[in-house]
């Protein structure tokens, strides 16, 4: 809906708010759904890394860009991570308007670190076992997940919902007894300079252009005892 209103208003069509402001946006880039390419044998998630690569590097500071649910095609700390750095690439490189809408709970601290960037939810109501989704955004991260409501909404057997209810009690006392949370936004450590071997280092101060082919056959002699030596 959001990149239809910016299309619509792009041209100077009426949108469907009270009021719009809009400023010269040259691209609208999405990441969006979940579907193999069985033609060219790629996963959902190589789908979805190639497609999110292509818009960081097309996106610019006057695109558009929406990103639904990034990671979720591989392990949670490997979807949880790529996330983070999307996120991060997007905010501090690209600085393109973006709405990156994910379930994962832990990027809710990126506006700690980030001062362009902001949470919001959809709020829902909640009666009993019961819940229903107002469609309003509120400010602020979303409390909690509504997973498991979802699915007994969609009619999963009461047995599989109870166990999975079981499952997520066990998991989040799990969490709670873990040490802090890390910090997915922490800059990556420099990496260390490389130790040069000594055969590397004996390379380097030969000049094979001032050798005969006696002393550079004596050097390659030399190199190799190093070399065993190692």
């Amino acid at each position: 809906q959001v990149a239809i209103v910016c299309l619509l208003a792009s041209f100077g069509s009426y949108v469907p708010a009270s009021a719009c402001r809009l400023g010269p946006m040259d691209a609208i880039h999405t990441r969006i759904g979940a579907a193999d390419d069985l033609a060219n044998a790629q996963s959902t998630f190589m789908l979805e890394m190639t497609e999110a690569s292509q818009i960081l590097h097309a996106a610019t500071p006057q695109s558009l860009v929406l990103m639904d649910e990034i990671g979720r095609g591989t392990s949670t700390f490997d979807g949880l991570a790529l996330a983070s750095g999307i996120a991060a690439h997007l905010h501090d490189k690209t600085q393109a308007f973006t709405l990156f809408a994910t379930h994962y709970f832990e990027l809710t601290e990126f506006p700690a670190k980030h001062h362009a960037a902001v949470n919001v939810h959809v709020s829902a109501a909640e009666s009993g076992a019961d819940i229903v989704f107002l469609h309003e955004i509120q400010p602020g991260p979303a409390s909690r997940s509504y997973g498991i409501q979802v699915a007994r909404l969609a009619g999963m057997p009461a047995a599989v919902v109870n166990h999975a209810r079981h499952a997520l009690d066990a998991l989040e006392t799990q969490q709670t007894l873990n040490r802090e949370q890390v910090d997915l936004f922490a800059p990556p450590p420099e990496p260390l300079a490389a130790s040069h071997s000594a055969v590397e280092a004996a390379l380097a101060a030969l000049n094979p252009d001032a050798l005969s082919p006696r002393e550079a056959l004596d050097a390659l002699y030399a190199l190799k005892k190093i070399g065993e030596k190692q």
